[in-house]
C-alpha cells in the first residue's frame, strides 16, 4: 500500500476533477489520504475558478480578435485623487488570450501581492509605456486633462504601438480605435495589467517622495488626503509636490 506521503505527490499531479485516479483513490479508507484529496479537489476547483473569471475578464479583448486585432492595449491611471504627487498612467499590450493569475483592478488585489502580479504583468506583457504629469501640469491644465496626457504619454512609448485601445473610462484624441470601458480595471485584463503597473510605479514614486519630504506619510498614504497627511500639512505647510488647485492645499497656497 502506497504511504500517505506517495499518494499526496500522486494528487500533486492531478489537474482535472474527473481524473480516474480520484476514483481510485477514494477507495483508501485512511483519514490523512481522504484529507489530501479533498484538499486537492478544492485546490482543483479554486484554479478553475479563476481561470473562469479572467476569461470573463477577456471579453472585450475577444471583440477585437474576432476582427483579427491582436495589438490591444489597455490604458490606466492611478493618482487622480490625491493632494500631491503625480497623475501615473501605463498601457500595457498583453499577448493574445493572456491570462495572469490573481491579475484584477488593482484596488482589489491585496497590497502584500501587488509587487508579485507586477512582476508578472512585466514578465507576460508584450510592451509597457508610462506617462507621468507632475503636481505643476495638474495645477495648469486641470487633473482630467492631465490624466489624458500621461495616458497619451504612456500609449506613445509603446513598441509595437497597438490596434486597439481598451481605456478606462476615457476617450482619448488619437487615431488609433478606442473602446472606452467604465470599471474598465475591473472589467478587462489589458486595463487591469494597466492599473497594476500604475499603481506599484506610483506608490514606489510617492515612497521616494516621502525620503525627500518626511512629516506626510506619503510613503502609507500616497498623497491622499489622510488625517496624517493633514496633519503634516497643517504643522509643516506645503511641499514643491502638493497639488495647489486642491483643497485644502489651495487656501494654504493662496495664504
Amino acid at each position: 500500500m502506497a504511504t500517505i506521503k506517495e499518494i499526496k505527490e500522486q494528487l500533486e499531479d492531478i489537474q482535472q476533477l474527473n481524473d480516474p485516479l480520484f476514483a481510485e483513490l477514494e477507495k483508501d479508507d485512511r483519514s490523512g489520504v481522504i484529507q489530501a484529496i479533498a484538499k486537492r479537489k478544492r485546490e482543483i476547483q479554486k484554479c478553475l475558478d479563476e481561470d473562469e473569471r479572467l476569461e470573463g475578464m477577456l471579453a472585450y479583448e475577444k471583440e477585437c480578435y474576432a476582427r483579427g486585432t491582436e495589438l490591444i492595449a489597455g490604458v490606466d491611471e492611478v493618482g487622480r485623487g490625491p493632494l500631491a504627487g503625480p497623475v501615473v498612467a501605463a498601457a500595457v499590450i498583453l499577448p493574445k488570450g493572456s491570462k495572469i493569475p490573481g491579475l484584477n483592478d488593482s484596488k482589489k488585489i491585496p497590497k502584500s501581492k501587488h509587487k508579485e502580479i507586477y512582476e508578472a504583468v512585466l514578465k507576460e506583457a508584450i510592451a509597457i509605456g508610462i506617462g507621468v504629469k507632475d503636481n505643476q501640469v495638474i495645477d495648469q491644465v486641470n487633473i482630467y486633462e492631465a490624466t489624458k496626457l500621461a495616458m497619451m504619454e504612456a500609449i506613445g512609448q509603446l513598441d509595437p504601438q497597438p490596434q486597439h485601445l481598451l481605456i478606462d473610462a476615457m476617450k482619448l484624441d488619437l487615431s488609433i480605435p478606442q473602446t472606452s470601458i467604465i470599471k474598465g480595471d475591473a472589467n478587462s485584463l489589458s486595463i487591469a495589467a494597466a492599473s497594476i503597473v500604475a499603481k506599484v510605479t506610483r506608490d514606489q514614486m510617492m515612497e521616494d517622495l516621502a525620503q525627500l519630504y518626511p512629516g506626510y506619510d506619503f510613503a502609507q498614504n500616497a498623497g491622499y488626503g489622510t488625517a496624517k497627511h493633514l496633519a503634516g500639512l497643517h504643522k509643516l505647510g506645503v511641499t514643491p509636490i502638493h497639488r495647489c488647485s486642491f483643497e485644502p492645499v489651495k487656501s494654504m497656497c493662496e495664504d
